[in-house]
Order: C-alpha cells, then structure tokens, then sequence
C-alpha cells in the first residue's frame, strides 16, 4: 500500500521569551547540538531553521518512511512564510483532510502530511488539532500573531518535553537533548523518585530532572512573544470512559467493533517501507497480525521469548514463542525470534537507560530487544498497546474498589493497590537520607487528582471500573506508550498502535461495562508482586476481562488464544535475581558506594534483597527499579548526583 509524505523523527528548539531575540549564533550551535542527540531517532536527515530574526529555532531530525525526496524536508515552511513547523509522527487522516482543505481553496506543493498540518492550522487555528487522527508531537510558530504551539497526540503515544532556561523556552522529543543547553543545570526532582517508588511510574507532568517537563497527553501549549514565563497547558481532549445513553445491542456492539478494528489496522498499514508486527503469542498483537497479513504477503512478524533453563515455578510459562510460532503458521508469516537469556538485562542496561531516560512502568528491557530484533528487517512495526486498557484486560485490578459507596472510598482502595513499589508506611524507612525533604509531597494526592477532570456525584459498579479504566490509559497506558516510542526510535524504527485509532478509541470508550467484564459484583483480587504467573492464575479461575474483543477476535485468531489467559510480556526475572543475574544485582545493591545511597537506605535494600533472594517475598520489581535508579544516576547526573 503506498501513500506519501509520512515522516517519524526528532524535534527540538529555543523560543527567546519576553520579547528579545536569542544570540543567533549560540542558539544556532544549541540547537544543532540538540539535534545531534536526536539522531537515533532520525537518522536519515535532519534541519535547522531561523525564524524572526532569531526570535524562534526549530530543528528536525528525520526517519524516512514514506517520500524520500527533500519535499518532505523539515523544518517546514509555508509558502508565504507565516507557519513553520517542525513535527514528529504520522497523521492517518491527513489525505481526508486535504481534500476537505481542497475543496475550501487551500492550494498543496508537496503529498506530505506535514503541509496538511499547516494548512489545519492555516484553516482552523488551535482548533484543528482536535481533527487530527495519528501520533505525533510538533512545535508550530505562527509569525503573524507571533506564537508558538507545541502540543502532543490525544494518547501521548509521541513524547515532548519542556523547560524555560535563562528565559528561553526549550523543548524536544526527549530530554537529553534539553541537557545540550550549557546554561541547565542538571539537578534530581527528589519528588519525580517519590513517585516512580509509589507507582513504579511517574503520574504527574514532573521529571527525573527538576524544571523538566514533560507536556501531558492530549494537550498543547501556547507561547506569545511577550510572555515572561511558560504558561500552563491546555487539555483539547480527554478520555471519557461511561456507560452510552443509548446502548446497541450485543451483536450491534460486536460488528461495530470488528468494522472499526478492521478500518484501524487498514490505515496503519501504508508506507514506502517494510512493515512489521509484533507478534508475542496473545490476542492483541495476534489480531493486529491477523488483519495485517491479509493486506501484506509474507508479513514479518517478531516475537522475543525466554530462556527457562533457570526459572522456575509459575514463571516457567512465560515464553510465549509456541503460541507466536503457531500464529505465525497460520497466517503465513515471516517469522523472526530473539531468546533472551539472564545476562541480556546487564548487556543492554546502559543504552536502555540512556534511550529511556526516566524509569517507567515494569521491566523494560525485553522492549528493547524486541524493538533491536525488528529493526533488522523492517522500519515499521505494529504493536498491541491499548487493548487490555480499552476493553478492561486487567480485571484483578478494577475490583478492588468496585463495591464502594463513594468515590473517596474508591479513590482509597484504589490508590492501595497502585503502590506498586513501596507503601506510604515504608516510605520514611526507604528514603531516609532525604525524607526530611519529600516527606510533604503527597503520592496520594497526586493520585486522586488524575480524576478532578471526570469526578461526578455518586458511584457504580459500572461507574468505578470506567474511572478504572480512564486511571489506567492516563497513567499506566502513557508509561507504556513512553517506553515503546523511546526503545524503538533508538534503534530508528518507528511503532504504530492500532488500537489507538481516534474511531476506535471514541467507540470503545462507550462500549457497556457488562461487554467488558462479567463480574461486576466483584472478584477475587490478585497480589501482582506474588510468585509466578498470577493472571494465569486468575483468568484459568474466573474467565474474565476483554470479553468483547475476545468474542470479535475469534473470528481471526485461534479459538484457544481468543479465550487464552493473558501473559504480561515479563522476563522471568525473580528466578534470575536469585540465581545466575545474583551476582550482577549484588554488585550495586551490596556495593556501600552505589550513588543510590545518596537517596535510599542501604540496609532497607539490603533486607529486601535477603527476602528476594529467600524466596519469603517477590521483590524483582524492586530490584529492578533500584538497578535502574543506579544506572539513571550514572547517566544523568555523573558528578553532579545532589
């Protein structure tokens, strides 16, 4: 399938605030040092432009898929030189959008959707944006009422990250690039740790690195020439999980489903490139590959497995590759797999630190490798991010709180089972070198205010697993995008999500709770850092979650992955962290000279790793949170950790 003028990337760029213009030739060299640091994510061009007299600088770098030529480059300007933009990701509707913009007079010089993005904007002003369908971040700089927009896709599935620096706004596509200004100052955001140790993720808009951050999801940003200081974002869109006032019927519901999911892989399909999919044995990416291989002959599918020679237990099913090869026989593709083995987290930890900036959720670095793997034959690849989040895969979670009689009660419960890391009584303990100091930064009130947007009077059974689920796509759904952008753009592959089309996404979010789930009443409820498989366990007991896309996605995949259990894609590290990776893990967590001793109490760690070690409790995801804190610190801060 062929369509043109798609482009995944690196931006960056400085706007000078409070009406001045920058040192043209300083800001020139920052910028272009800034896009240097991009070039894993671009690797096939890159751009610099100034704008204003040195009022405004973009830079590009640029990963081609589709329109090779330089009539894609960017920076891009339009034809009277009004708009200039620079922009990362795609925009699956942009050939609608230019026929719309065509039939209105708007006149096109090049087939990419970067010109359709100025033309929107020329058009409808801010407002466009929210008639965007794709992935993307951009910064855009209208030179007649002298502003700058930067703003991201409603999911966050691209990241934008921004500070002001003797003030100048700066921003780009990942925050080591901001570390290429001479004037920052590098200094750890103790508060952004406190969080990470509570959920296992950052929830907030905060960093690793103090006066970094990152713009939310679903929001932009709009700088006048004469600002002072950075205003605050604006939300254009919001998730808004809720029971539907006119509700279909189940068959109605389902072909709904089938015609939409079908439509969203269709248009994620289009490049001038190889593309992939990822393939892990389960039913989102079995169906995406299902759809797909029916459009691409001899579709190259990946899929990473482990070596179980030194697990044990319930940990003994996590590889999945008899299920992906099994897929693979049935739709015809061409298969490729990677087994990783206990040493390949030390091999890899310091480039995956260093792509991934700031810890997110879980152990990240079979990510890594699935997207190195994929790179070797294709520079696209589809992924099944957004199904358990959109259709309720992660029913153990949501009823814990969903018998409560108010959303305090729920907010509560809920945020109990959120502290993935440490609980609020371990905190004082764990952090003790600096808990004076975070002791009144508030991990639940962070929580609780991801709902001030959708809070309403009154509470469901149906009602709590919907503020569930908004809950999970804002927090756990971003962390998770976070990591599939940053690992595979730093092997210079780009990733696209179908369930994550606009269309789907705004038909899910509607669909009744009981298509969702069958026991609204209430469930048994899981301990996830407990030995072995737990959502197993749990769906081998209750047969539940994502029972609509189950019933929608028999009609492509094999009956026994449409009802299969769910496999989290989790190395079975808890066996490696007390066996043959102990060894590796010892030598931080024992070494009395770890930089993370500047932060966390040495003896906590050391008790912690007795019990681990023990088998008396599964702590491999702090272990491994400890691990990366320690590589983060290294990295990022070298000589400068207070």
């Amino acid at each position: 399938m062929n369509q043109k003028g798609m482009i995944m990337c690196g931006i960056a760029g400085i706007m000078c605030l409070q009406r001045r213009n920058c040192d043209v030739n300083r800001a020139e060299k920052i910028v272009k040092h800034m896009t240097d640091l991009l070039a894993h994510r671009g690797p096939d061009g890159e751009g610099q432009l100034i704008i204003d007299g040195g009022h405004v600088f973009l830079g590009h770098r640029r990963l081609a898929i589709i329109d090779l030529t330089d009539k894609a480059k960017q920076p891009m300007q339009s034809l009277d030189k009004r708009f200039s933009v620079t922009f990362n990701g795609e925009i699956y509707n942009y050939r609608e959008l230019k026929k719309e913009l065509e039939l209105s007079g708007f006149h096109f010089t090049t087939n990419s959707d970067t010109e359709v993005l100025l033309k929107v904007y020329e058009a409808w002003g801010i407002a466009g944006i929210r008639k965007l369908n794709g992935i993307f971040a951009f910064a855009l700089w209208d030179d007649y009422k002298k502003e700058l927009v930067i703003a991201r896709d409603r999911y966050g599935t691209k990241p934008l990250y921004y500070t002001e620096i003797s003030g100048q706004l700066v921003f780009a596509s990942e925050y080591k690039a901001i570390l290429a200004h001479p004037d920052f100052r590098r200094k750890l955001d103790l508060n952004a740790v406190k969080e990470y140790f509570t959920f296992q993720n950052i929830f907030s808009n905060i960093t690793f690195l103090e006066d970094i951050k990152i713009l939310e999801a679903g929001s932009y940003l709009k700088i006048d020439y004469g600002d002072k200081n950075i205003p605050s974002s604006v939300i254009y869109w919001d998730y808004d999980f809720c029971e539907p006032e006119n509700s279909m019927s189940k068959q109605e519901y389902e072909e709904e489903l089938n015609r939409l999911f079908v439509q969203a892989v269709k248009r994620q399909l289009v490049s001038d490139v190889p593309v992939g999919s990822y393939l892990s044995g389960g039913i989102d990416s079995g169906s995406i590959t299902a759809i797909a291989s029916q459009h691409i002959p001899d579709l190259k599918t990946f899929t990473c497995g482990f070596d179980l020679h030194s697990a044990s237990g319930m940990e003994l099913v996590y590889d999945e590759r008899e299920k992906a090869e099994y897929m693979s026989y049935k739709f015809k593709t061409e298969h490729y797999e990677m087994v990783l083995k206990s040493g390949d987290m030390e091999r890899c930890i310091e480039d995956l630190v260093w792509h991934l900036e700031d810890p997110r959720v879980g152990q990240s670095y079979p990510n890594f490798y699935a997207a190195k793997l994929s790179s070797n034959f294709v520079k696209v690849v589809l992924a099944g991010s957004g199904g358990d989040e959109l259709f309720a895969g992660y029913p153990w979670r949501y009823y814990r709180a969903v018998n409560c009689h108010s959303f305090d009660e729920y907010a509560e419960n809920y945020f109990g089972y959120w502290q993935r890391l440490l609980k609020q009584d371990e905190m004082e303990e764990f952090f003790s070198p600096i808990y004076s100091r975070i002791k009144d930064y508030s991990t639940e009130e962070v929580f609780k205010g991801i709902f001030d947007r959708i809070h309403k009077p009154g509470l469901s059974p149906q009602q709590s697993v919907n503020y569930s689920l908004y809950l999970e796509a804002k927090t756990f759904l971003h962390g998770l995008l976070i990591v599939e952008d940053k690992l595979s753009m730093a092997h210079g592959l780009e990733t696209r999500v179908p369930f994550l089309d606009n269309d789907l996404v705004d038909f899910a979010m509607k669909v009744p709770v009981e298509l969702k789930l069958l026991k609204l009443q209430g469930s048994e409820v899981l301990n996830e850092n407990e030995f072995g498989s737990k959502t197993e366990k749990y769906y081998e007991r209750n047969k539940d979650g994502k029972i609509i896309l189950r019933n929608v996605m028999g009609r492509y995949i094999p009956k026994e992955i449409a009802v299969g259990a769910k496999q989290g894609f989790s190395a079975p590290d808890a066996s490696w962290f007390r066996g043959e990776s102990i060894d590796y893990v010892q030598s931080i967590i024992s070494d009395p000279n770890s930089l993370i001793y500047q932060y966390i109490d040495r003896e906590y760690a050391d008790r912690m790793l007795r019990k681990h070690i023990s088998g008396e409790e599964n702590k491999r995801l702090l272990i491994w949170s400890v691990i990366n804190l320690e590589e983060w610190l290294k990295i990022f801060m070298k000589d400068n950790c207070n």
